[in-house]
């Protein structure tokens, strides 16, 4: 599995690869097990780092729960929700979905045990989607590491990409603010009190919120855009341009 050459399609851009059904560039042929073994530890780090980042954010500001009850770890065994991190990621590879998600078990925040409980619950909020942008970058300098090391660096390149692409979408979708992603819960404490109480109404239906925008295709609408925003300021960090990052990112979801 060579790594991708420089430059490989002269005309291919992010922006037009996900509004362009007839862009159908080469791809790398790529086995289930080859994908499996790229995406499983960019997927696991995302979710598990995520939640980490919540509880150890809480924990400097007045709340130990996590810590208790042993969350406060980079073992994935702590974090793994059987649907999130196994079934739904498994499935999306098994059928060629197009598109790699998942999330782990929430790690539990009590607010009473804030200092100042509406600020406090805003900053733990933030943390998941800002240390998924952290890891993002980290999965750039990877990438570039890959380019430096030639052939032998191949699989730094596709886990960079694929680390690149599920940290992205992870923090681009929780700062919707959409109670109870994380997003909802920063605005939720950047509201005044009664606006604040009554936004955090719409928590019990946020899911179904959610499960609407993304069959009606307006989720992707909202998404896309800031997802490849952020992919325009990451792929100079890796030195990949963006034809390459098109053509692996594709060869890995099986699209």
């Amino acid at each position: 599995m060579p790594p991708p050459s420089k430059g490989a399609l002269s005309r291919a851009r992010m922006s037009g690869y996900f509004s362009a059904p007839w862009y159908n560039p080469p791809m790398f042929d790529l086995s289930l097990v080859q994908k499996i073994a790229v995406w499983i530890v960019p997927v696991l780090l995302a979710i598990t780092v995520h939640e980490v980042a919540h509880g150890w954010v809480a924990s400097k500001l007045g709340d130990r729960t996590a810590l208790m009850l042993g969350r406060l770890t980079l073992n994935p065994f702590r974090h793994v929700d059987p649907v999130g991190t196994i079934l739904i990621p498994g499935l999306l590879l098994l059928m060629q979905a197009g598109f790699i998600f998942g999330y782990a078990k929430p790690v539990p925040v009590d607010w009473r045990n804030l200092h100042h409980p509406k600020r406090d619950m805003a900053i733990v909020a933030a943390a998941g989607p800002l240390v998924n942008l952290l890891m993002a970058i980290g999965w750039a300098l990877l990438i570039r590491a890959g380019y430096l090391l030639g052939t032998t660096g191949a699989a730094l390149v596709f886990m960079g990409v694929a680390g690149i692409f599920i940290n992205t979408v992870l923090m681009t979708l929780n700062l919707l603010p959409l109670p109870p992603l994380d997003g909802g819960r920063v605005l939720t404490g950047l509201l005044p009190g009664r606006w604040a109480w009554y936004f955090s109404r719409i928590e019990p239906y946020g899911f179904f919120i959610l499960i609407g925008l993304m069959v009606t295709g307006i989720l992707g609408m909202i998404l896309w855009p800031l997802i490849n925003l952020v992919w325009s300021a990451l792929l100079p960090v890796s030195g990949m341009p963006a034809d390459d990052f098109q053509v692996v990112l594709l060869s890995l979801m099986g699209k």
